[in-house]
């Protein structure tokens, strides 16, 4: 099941990215705290709909247990946010989630095992997939810059500090998903379910202060009620975040690399609806990775 669980989050996640962008402002500097606001809402509202459905009795000192790998991710996520307002989503997007590949090296090295060939194979198809479609990017978008003079939008200029910010997110998230794999695949610190309200309570968390500090500190005009691209964003990645956590319990070494390929969902979606184009190149590479995905599909038959 961990297979398909890994599809469903890539897909899931690589629908959010497409919301984070239709969500971000340049000329906003606090647009990523109010994205903050909007994951963070919809995750508590989820983690207490699904306690309550489920019967589960959710205690505090797991959100101590998991802050680690929580602190992680919310970082990681926060700087991604403030990097798509500077980049292309399908420059930002593979950049970011080479921390697949990253993780599942971190996991090989201090927790060897098993792996076949399959899925080896597998894992270098998509990974070299995420990093040839941000190598393609990088070349059209210096071939627009040295054929158009005219000023471009500063939500997609490319220049060292946008691309720290993936870059970032990619090292920081790399190691958080290592951690993750340490607590829900190798030593089994906690369960899934407990996991999952530890996260997204302490995300919830991070909303309710940011909220104060946008409307109170700063004053800011938000209203959480006319945020509907930045919902859509939260819904979607707490759907991610909910497969999520049982792919990474299962087989946390394959399932990293696989679900780093949710940045091809994220390009699919932004070129229908934000109209950036594809070239051939990256059609190529998207089957590429899409071969990879195949494949560890096959494996897990």
């Amino acid at each position: 099941m961990w297979f398909l669980f890994a599809l469903l989050t890539a897909l899931a996640w690589g629908g959010a990215d497409l919301f984070y962008k239709k969500g971000s402002d340049s000329k906003d500097k606090y647009s990523h705290l109010k994205i903050v606001v909007m994951v963070g809402l919809v995750m508590g509202i989820h983690a207490t709909g699904y306690m309550l459905y489920e019967g589960l009795t959710f205690r505090p000192s797991d959100m101590l247990k998991y802050l680690p790998v929580s602190s992680l991710y919310i970082l990681s996520m926060t700087i991604g946010y403030i990097g798509l307002r500077y980049l292309e989503l399908s420059i930002a997007s593979p950049v970011q989630n080479s921390s697949g590949a990253i993780t599942a090296v971190l996991v090989f090295i201090f927790f060897p095992q098993p792996v076949d060939t399959l899925h080896i194979i597998g894992i270098i198809i998509i990974s070299l997939g995420v990093i040839g479609i941000a190598v393609v990017e990088k070349q059209i978008e210096n071939a627009t810059l040295r054929l158009n003079n005219t000023e471009i939008d500063k939500k997609y200029q490319l220049g060292f500090m946008a691309i720290m910010f993936p870059i970032a997110y990619a090292l920081i998230d790399g190691a958080g998903t290592f951690a993750d794999a340490v607590y829900l695949d190798e030593l089994k610190l906690m369960t899934e379910d407990a996991a999952l309200l530890a996260y997204e309570y302490t995300f919830f968390i991070c909303a309710v202060i940011s909220y104060i500090y946008l409307k109170i500190i700063k004053k800011e005009t938000f209203s959480i009620f006319k945020e509907r691209d930045k919902a859509c964003a939260g819904i979607l990645e707490t759907i991610g975040q909910f497969f999520y956590v049982f792919a990474m319990s299962s087989y946390a070494i394959i399932a990293a690399p696989m679900i780093a390929s949710y940045s091809i969902f994220s390009i699919i979606l932004s070129r229908i609806f934000l109209k950036e184009k594809l070239s051939p190149k990256q059609y190529i590479v998207i089957t590429v990775v899409m071969l990879g995905i195949v494949l560890l599909g096959i494996a897990d038959a």
